[in-house]
């Protein structure tokens, strides 16, 4: 007699909860040995999809998978161009002059550049993102399991979330994120920061381009990539990607870490996954987290990248951390922490919304309940 067999798998999401998925109805091994089919093989053909249901169905899959995979390359646009013009200002707060605090940077962008000040440098970006959150997200996925299943020797129903699993895979993933990310973090700073006017810099600096007085350095993301090529050679696309290290990985774990738990924590323990509105808010608040710890690093990578703009001032990290200090002061180091951690809030909401609910829809069919 044909019953029906659910056979679970673990699909893993940034969380870890696992969702069970069936394949169907299949026989029994004790019936097929025993012949005991007989005229019960008709209802058995009978539970099985016909063509067109199958059809109908694998229809529906992949109309699922292209909205779940619409939707993380939506989020992540969203989120780039919701937190762009805050990353503007913050960038000109950390690498900029003349700009007592936010609100005075943002009235001086405004005044000089009108609203399209704030979008300055967001093509690269907004074109990259998709790619960018995929390596980062799936890397960061992938390693957490590798890892379970190294401990373990086999995934468990109900994984148990190890600190140390976490803390590797968040800094695997920040050690790919600078590799992916640099020359993209680059460009943008290059391009928000090419207005700066040069009148208001430090005119005792020797400057690479004092013809072009208030000139833009460079048209768009392209010709700054081909002048930086042509200028400074493939290693000019990385330059401080060292800072952007000691801001990634450290940033990572306090980005990945508070996610998951949090997400664990607001999830009530009879649902099987998180809602969509625990993995907004417990994201949003991995995103301010990270990003308002990461600021003491994030002037400093934002200092280097944008020297070279008309000026060369820094000869790497420590020089740029000792100059910075001994001109300004501690409190330097801190310069844009509340742009960084208001608009950490909206971005990483966005981006672990959106890959969330693109897993939800590349796992597949439906949940089977057990009967």
């Amino acid at each position: 007699m044909i019953k029906q067999s659910v056979r679970a798998h673990s699909q893993w999401s940034l969380s870890g909860v696992h969702t069970p998925f069936g394949d169907g109805c299949a026989p029994e091994s004790g019936d097929v040995a025993s012949g005991n089919l007989g005229v019960d093989w008709r209802l058995a053909a009978e539970s099985w999809p016909r063509g067109g249901e199958e059809l109908q169905g694998r229809t529906g899959r992949s109309l699922t998978r292209r909205a779940g995979e619409r939707s993380s390359k939506v989020a992540g646009a969203a989120s780039v161009i919701v937190g762009h013009p805050l990353d503007t200002v913050k960038t000109r707060l950390q690498a900029g002059v003349g700009y007592r605090n936010t609100l005075s940077c943002i009235r001086m962008v405004y005044k000089r550049e009108s609203v399209f000040g704030f979008f300055k440098g967001m093509s690269f970006p907004l074109a990259s993102i998709a790619v960018y959150n995929s390596v980062v997200f799936g890397v960061f996925s992938n390693t957490q399991r590798f890892l379970s299943q190294h401990r373990c020797g086999e995934l468990e129903s109900s994984p148990r979330h190890s600190l140390s699993d976490l803390l590797l895979a968040s800094m695997v993933a920040g050690m790919v994120s600078v590799g992916l990310g640099g020359p993209v973090d680059l460009i943008k700073i290059r391009l928000q920061m090419q207005t700066q006017p040069f009148q208001e810099a430090n005119l005792s600096l020797k400057s690479r381009a004092v013809a072009l007085g208030e000139q833009p350095a460079y048209q768009g993301p392209v010709h700054c990539i081909a002048t930086i090529m042509r200028t400074e050679g493939l290693a000019g696309l990385y330059r401080g990607a060292s800072a952007m290290l000691l801001r990634d990985i450290p940033g990572y774990c306090l980005y990945f870490i508070p996610y998951v738990f949090l997400s664990e924590w607001i999830t009530p323990e009879a649902c099987a996954s998180p809602s969509p509105c625990a993995v907004w808010l417990a994201g949003g608040m991995a995103g301010a987290i990270s990003w308002g710890t990461a600021t003491p690093m994030d002037v400093v990578k934002s200092r280097l990248q944008a020297d070279g703009v008309y000026l060369n001032k820094y000869k790497g990290v420590l020089d740029c951390i000792s100059q910075s200090y001994q001109q300004e002061g501690l409190k330097v180091f801190f310069r844009g922490i509340t742009v960084n951690a208001v608009r950490g809030f909206p971005m990483s909401a966005a981006m672990f919304l959106g890959y969330e609910l693109s897993l939800q829809a590349l796992r597949g069919d439906q949940a089977v309940t057990s009967p």
